[in-house]
């Protein structure tokens, strides 16, 4: 059985009823026939029959019936504007009845949407596009009572149709003859009547007998009839006269109960119904099985071959005179009527009637015969002539289905902003048709979602149909528990129909939107989870703005309801208030919620603008200003009134955690953890010292010192808004009532802020008290929008307790966390600050003097004051030595260093302030990192050992810029007097700006560094680089580099058992200091001295925190040395004359010489030890990663310390006629180790026969090839063995390999011995060019 389809596609029937039919009817109290006939429609039980003659049942069979007047009259009218009077037609049916719906229904019903299917199914004229609504029968009805029925009859056969050219012209002819009691005919003259009409007319005719009694009978009901668009107003009536009232629905007249009834007696149903029947199942249903099949053979034809065969073969054999098609038109009784428009068709344009093909897809689909319709249907889409409308209808449900939908829409202008009526009209058609001919279950599930389809057929339309269309779709939505788009939907119909001034509608849907949004969807998630995000369950966020304008819209309508009651309801005005204006304060200030974010669109969402974009209609702005409006005129009507005292924002402007007290000398937007930090370091140093006085806390104001509160506020809404009068509330700490007057505290009250739209700002609010005392900022003022008072705490919930089990089970939480300060006496205090407030640039590595500003304002005196610096600050105190100017003569100078890592300790300010005196004191700033840089000091003093210490801050920000760009790289060097060579590389950074090179110094506990070639110190231009060479050797033969090694093995052998390290100094060490200058300034100046060793502190603590990130950093200066002891460090001593700016860079991270992996034994020691706990690592894999960052180490460098360099001797000459020349070559074999010797055995290859890999002849080698040796740390051996040559020419020095034992003393049973740490072997290259030439002496 196939699905029932729309009325609207069900078979059209015209109606041409005589003029004595119509008197008969009118007598009897009957309505015209078509609404007669239309009362038993549909007939159910009909069975239909396909093309493969297969019968096809309908449980029932829908007609529809129209007078053939109301269609020409129709036709006549243009079809834009029949589309305008179609919508506006079916909005005033719309607006007229649903006062009474939305009263009476509930929310599963939606009665306007029955409303708008009848008004669109009811759509009966012919239209150009599709030919569902094209007359397939023509009824030609008589009755008996005419004067000559036979007559009457010719003359409506004989009568010319006013149709138009595109109205398909094939339609089925029938004679119906009414016969009724009162007729002047005999039932033997009635059937003698109906024989001839038969044998003139054809078969098509049916003699109806009535009995139509007087007076007539009780009323029968009978369905409603399907309303129908009134006919247009006479063309010779002004347009700007208002559209004629809405007749009642035609038809059945409605009784006092309001059913539709009909005046027939049963026995007249009955010869009714039986009619109706037998006119479908006789004569029409076979008439249109016939048309399927002609046309169906046609269609068939035209797809079994290719055009070009059948071109081919009337080209090659001829072509007979075709045999006739089935045409349009059928035989006599079948064929179409005369056509008054047909005959004029030249003069009425182009436009053709369906095609043969689209009637066939049609009647196939209504006979049931699917399969042949939905390959019919199928062929017009591929050729573009429609099609997609219909399949969604006939195929089974498959995401295929949204293609097609959306392809039958696709050819229309809907996004447009205003559409044109008539594709809105057919928009509305399809959406109708798909919604009522596909099951409500295929239509909502996943690949169909027809609720979609409805919202892209809506389009921007803003006509009552559209939104009519939204409203179904969020019916549907809701149906499927889509609630949110539901809301969505419902919101965008109620916008449109608000537009229109369909109100009662627009409330109805206003409020299903907010049902829906308020009906959160259940959230299975864990109770930590809102209590870690600190958010309360229920709240929702990224929907408070939709949830705004619904109910924006909402408050705007419920007052225009309560104005309607009062006022009269067609005044057609929307009113904003109702008078009540207290409430409408408090509601449109319920509405600034604060949203955090736009809604989302979503490509289904329809647009709710004008412009087409997916937009809500009102902002935060229009909440602000109606709220605005709304209070500033309460207050002036009723400034007495108490009804507001209770009014309160429903959102907040401080964010309280990030609100912070701040006093004189802190810095804005300076952390506290620097401060706390400095005030650790200080306590640390105190107490090694053994001083038991302590730290007074920080954070204390004195009495008549300025502090403030960074009051940081935060705009919630999307608009400007303004504050007033914002201020902070002080009370004592000790007060019991917090409400009590503070007179001793000044507190400032800013007078107008304003914020933009999302905007973050601290504000600044400065107090002062008279008095020493603790007090507490408990609360923010404000006047919000200079009109409502209001005030926010300033106290944070603290933090969440775990320490005990039921705090754990229990969400238990300590204090909260409130702003407090002390004020204490200004008895003692130091105020602290930089000599000038200027903007401080320095270039990378200079050296700049600062001076501090100290002033005791305080009445008591100050003896004693320390500084404390964080360990990245390179600063000294005091003047600088260095500018007397002096130099050294000596080229090299030996300083001692400590060797330390410890951090910097606070220094002490050989300074005494006496009350009310200042001075300034210098202190010495060295600049090498790059970038923004801050230079916080805590400075610690007291008047006498038996006071407590104080403290005070000052913070200097200061930018540096990159200056030069050095680079080093070091390879070994073939020389006697040098191992390595050193290429030190300057690039300058400077675009206009020359750099002086003054002096460059070369640090390091084991090498001496002497300068290769002659450098001139000079000018480096901008933008140029310099290169300087230099030659290392050993200096003091690895003095302490074995007590180094030793303490850095015995440290980290704790580190890897997991085991505490003890705190112990390093072993010190010598310092070479090599100077390449012209003029020489020492490096052992006391405050070059300690800024380069803080320079070289830093980079060694920040490289060691790169390479060992699991041990703590107050480890380091336990556990590494300050200098490896093959360590190279370059000094840069430079100076721009022309900005008086002077400095040093410090180039450090060379290492030079063989290591031994010192770290051996005990990292294999580690690995085969069990260690279960560790306090360094608490997993397997941090443990390894801690043992792979000490293997690969500098301190467990391992390299073979054999070098061997072969000397290339000069041409020799020799004169061969005196026989085979005797020579030797010198091989150098060097030892680059500083700590360890080795025993070496080189081998050299005599074989002459070798076929040698270049063009060099092989050495002829004789005497001894096996050469052994010992070698101490830093010494090498030269060996040279013999060759005899025997002709000239280029030698190579062969191939070799040396074979070095590393060794090591040990002590077994008491004696010393050595024994072998390493081995390795080393072999000559085969690409080796070295080599020498032996030339023949000529003698004359």
């Amino acid at each position: 059985m196939p699905p029932p389809l729309p009325v609207s596609l069900s078979p059209h029937i015209c109606v041409l009823p005589s003029r004595d039919l119509d008197d008969l009817l009118n007598a009897a109290f009957l309505p015209p026939l078509p609404h007669i006939l239309q009362s038993f429609s549909p007939l159910p039980q009909v069975t239909t029959r396909t093309t493969s003659l297969v019968s096809v049942p309908h449980a029932s069979f829908a007609l529809r019936f129209s007078d053939l007047l109301d269609i020409e009259a129709a036709c006549a009218e243009a079809e834009e504007q029949r589309a305008v009077r179609t919508i506006d037609w079916i909005g005033a049916r719309i607006n007229k009845r649903c006062a009474k719906w939305t009263d009476d229904t509930d929310s599963h019903r939606s009665p306007w949407w029955d409303e708008l299917r009848r008004c669109i199914e009811g759509d009966h004229v012919p239209s150009k596009t599709e030919g569902w609504n094209h007359p397939v029968a023509l009824i030609l009805a008589v009755s008996t009572t005419a004067p000559n029925p036979l007559q009457a009859v010719a003359a409506l056969h004989s009568r010319v149709l006013e149709l138009p050219p595109w109205v398909d012209t094939n339609i089925l002819r029938y004679t119906l003859i009414i016969h009724p009691e009162n007729s002047p005919l005999s039932n033997d003259e009635a059937g003698a009547l109906f024989n001839a009409v038969k044998k003139q007319y054809g078969l098509h005719s049916y003699l109806l007998p009535l009995s139509l009694p007087t007076p007539p009978p009780p009323p029968v009901p009978v369905p409603a009839l399907i309303p129908r668009l009134p006919p247009p107003p006479p063309s010779r009536e002004p347009r700007n006269l208002p559209l004629p009232p809405i007749p009642q629905t035609p038809g059945c007249p409605p009784d006092s109960s309001g059913l539709h009834t009909i005046r027939l007696t049963e026995k007249d149903i009955q010869q009714t119904a039986r009619f109706t029947r037998e006119f479908l199942v006789m004569s029409l249903l076979p008439w249109m099985e016939k048309c399927v099949l002609d046309w169906n053979e046609a269609f068939s034809s035209t797809r079994r071959l290719p055009s070009r065969l059948f071109s081919s073969t009337r080209r090659l054999f001829g072509s007979p005179s075709p045999s006739p098609s089935p045409s349009h038109n059928m035989s006599s009784s079948l064929s179409s009527l005369p056509l008054k428009a047909a005959m004029n068709a030249s003069g009425q344009g182009s436009v053709s009637p369906p095609s043969q093909q689209r009637r066939l897809a049609e009647f196939a689909t209504i006979l049931g015969d699917l399969k042949l319709a939905v390959t019919v249907w199928e062929a017009l889409r591929k050729d573009g002539k429609g099609g997609s409308d219909m399949l969604p209808l006939l195929l089974s449900p498959s995401p295929t289905l949204s293609l097609h939908a959306s392809n039958a829409l696709s050819g229309m202008q809907l996004e447009v902003s205003e559409p044109l009526p008539h594709e809105q009209l057919t928009a509305l058609k399809y959406a109708v048709r798909w919604e009522a001919g596909i099951s409500t279950s295929d239509f909502l599930k996943y690949p169909v979602e027809g609720e979609r389809w409805l919202v892209w057929a809506a389009g921007n339309s803003e006509e009552p149909p559209a939104a009519l269309l939204l409203a179904r779709a969020a019916l549907l939505s809701s149906q499927k528990q889509s609630k949110r788009r539901a809301a969505l939907w419902y919101l965008s119909a109620a916008n449109r129909l608000e537009k229109c001034g369909i109100k009662p509608l627009t409330m109805f849907f206003l409020r299903r939107a907010h049902e829906l949004y308020n009906d959160r969807p259940q959230k299975s998630l864990s109770p930590s989870f809102w209590e870690s995000e600190g958010q309360p369950p229920l709240e929702t966020y990224g929907i408070d703005a939709i949830m705004s304008n619904i109910e924006h819209s909402l408050g705007i309508n419920g007052d225009l309801t309560l104005v309607l009651s009062v006022f009269d309801s067609l005044s057609g005005r929307l009113l904003y208030t109702t008078g009540d204006v207290a409430g409408a304060v408090r509601f449109f200030l319920g509405l600034l919620r604060g949203s955090t974010g736009n809604p989302s669109r979503t490509s289904s969402s329809p647009s709710t603008g004008n412009d087409g974009e997916n937009k809500l209609p009102y902002t935060d702005k229009v909440y602000l200003d109606d709220f605005r409006v709304a209070y500033a005129h309460f207050k002036e009507t009723s400034p007495e009134s108490k009804q507001l005292n209770d009014l309160k924002l429903p959102f907040t402007f401080c964010l309280t955690q990030q609100t912070q007290l701040r006093l004189a000398g802190d810095m804005q937007d300076r952390a506290s953890g620097v401060w706390e930090a400095r005030e650790e370091s200080w306590k640390s140093f105190s107490k090694s010292l053994g001083r038991t006085e302590g730290l007074s806390a920080s954070g204390k104001a004195s009495v008549n010192e300025v502090f403030w509160v960074d009051l940081v506020l935060r705009n919630p809404l999307n608009t400007e808004i303004n504050l007033s009068n914002v201020t902070v509330t002080v009370q004592e700490c000790s007060a019991q009532d917090l409400s009590s007057p503070t007179s001793f505290v000044e507190v400032e009250v800013i007078n107008d802020i304003v914020l933009g739209a999302k905007e973050l700002r601290t504000v600044p609010i400065s107090i002062q008290s008279s008095r020493a005392t603790s007090l507490v900022v408990t609360h923010a003022t404000y006047d919000f929008l200079s009109l409502l008072s209001s005030a926010e705490p300033l106290t944070s919930r603290g933090r969440r307790l775990h320490d005990t089990v039921a705090q754990r089970l229990q969400p238990t939480y300590a204090p909260d966390v409130t702003i407090k300060v002390e004020i204490e006496d200004s008895d003692q205090k130091l105020l602290v600050d930089f000599v000038g407030d200027e903007q401080l640039v320095l270039a990378q590595g200079e050296r700049k003097e600062l001076k501090l500003w100290l002033s005791n304002s305080g009445g008591r005196p100050i003896k004693e004051i320390w500084i404390a610096a964080g360990s990245e600050d390179e600063i000294w105190l005091g003047q600088d030595e260095d500018s007397d100017g002096t130099g050294i003569t000596a080229s090299t100078e030996v300083i001692q260093s400590r060797n330390s890592l410890e951090s910097r300790k606070p220094s002490c300010i050989p300074l005494e302030l006496d009350s009310g005196e200042s001075i300034e004191y210098p202190i010495q700033l060295h600049a090498e990192a790059i970038g923004s840089q801050e230079l916080n000091l805590l400075l610690v003093y007291r008047e006498s050992e038996k006071d407590r210490f104080r403290s005070a801050r000052v913070t200097r920000y200061y930018s540096v810029f990159k200056l030069l760009d050095v680079s080093t790289s070091s390879r070994p060097y073939q020389s006697e007097d040098h191992l390595f060579l050193v290429q030190l590389e300057l690039s300058s950074c400077m675009k206009s700006l020359d750099i002086h090179l003054r002096q460059i110094t070369c640090m390091s506990p084991t090498w001496l560094c002497r300068s290769l070639v002659e450098h001139e110190l000079g000018v480096l231009a901008p933008l140029q680089s310099s290169h300087l060479v230099f030659g290392l050797r050993p200096w003091g033969r690895g003095f302490a580099a074995h007590e180094t090694f030793k303490f850095v093995s015995s440290k980290l052998r704790d580190v890897l058992h997991g085991q505490p390290v003890e705190s112990s100094d390093p072993p010190p060490v010598d310092l070479l200091c090599s100077y390449i200058a012209e003029t020489r300034r020492s490096i052992s100046r006391p405050s070059t001295l300690d800024l380069v060793s803080q320079s070289k502190r830093g980079v060694v603590t920040r490289g060691l925190a790169q390479s060992h990130p699991h041990i703590p950093r107050e480890s380091y200066s336990r556990i590494f040395p300050l200098y490896h002891p093959e360590s190279v460090d370059f000094i840069v001593f430079w100076e721009i004359p022309s900005q008086q700016r002077s400095g040093y860079i410090t180039v450090s991270g060379l290492s030079l010489g063989a290591g031994h992996a010192a770290l051996g034994p005990i990292i294999e020691e580690a690995e085969n030890a069990k260690v279960k706990r560790s306090m360094y690592a608490e997993t397997q894999r941090e443990k390894e990663e801690v043992l792979d960052a000490i293997r690969n180490s500098e301190w467990n460098a391992e390299m073979n310390p054999a070098v061997l360099v072969v000397q290339e001797p000069t041409v020799t000459h020799h004169d061969f006629s005196f026989g085979p020349c005797r020579t030797s070559i010198a091989m150098t074999i060097k030892n680059y180790s500083l700590t360890h010797k080795f025993r070496f055995v080189l081998r050299l290859d005599a074989d002459t026969n070798a076929k040698p890999s270049n063009s060099l002849l092989p050495p002829p080698y004789i005497g001894r090839l096996t050469f052994r040796g010992l070698l101490g740390p830093s010494d090498s051996a030269v060996i040279q063995p013999g060759l005899w040559i025997t002709r000239p020419g280029t030698y190579g020095f062969g191939r070799w390999s040396l074979e070095t034992e590393v060794l090591e003393s040990s002590e077994t049973a008491g004696e010393n011995c050595d024994r072998v740490r390493h081995r390795y072997t080393q072999e000559s290259l085969p690409e080796d060019g070295s080599s020498f030439t032996v030339s023949e002496l000529l003698t004359s």
